[in-house]
């Protein structure tokens, strides 16, 4: 438990289960995408699944975690044919 609290004191934190969940499913979807664009030759759909599975490396919080995610796989949904 001490070294929860000196890493606490440094600044870093755990992050939620939430925002464990946000992360792997849209890891998954990105994943996903990234496929099923670089099978049919869809860039945009092969781009937007890198940056899924990327962007929550640069994301530390939950809600922005889930906006940012929705806001991509609408991007998928509309640039998916």
């Amino acid at each position: 438990m001490d070294e929860l609290n000196t890493l606490s004191g440094l600044g870093l934190t755990m992050p939620t289960p939430g925002y464990l969940i946000g992360a792997i499913l849209f890891g998954l979807i990105g994943f996903a995408a990234y496929r099923y664009g670089k099978r049919t030759s869809r860039h945009k759909v092969k781009w937007i699944g890198v940056a899924l599975m990327i962007y929550p490396y640069a994301i530390s919080g939950t809600t922005l975690l889930y906006v940012v995610g929705a806001g991509l796989c609408l991007g998928l949904y509309i640039w998916r044919e």
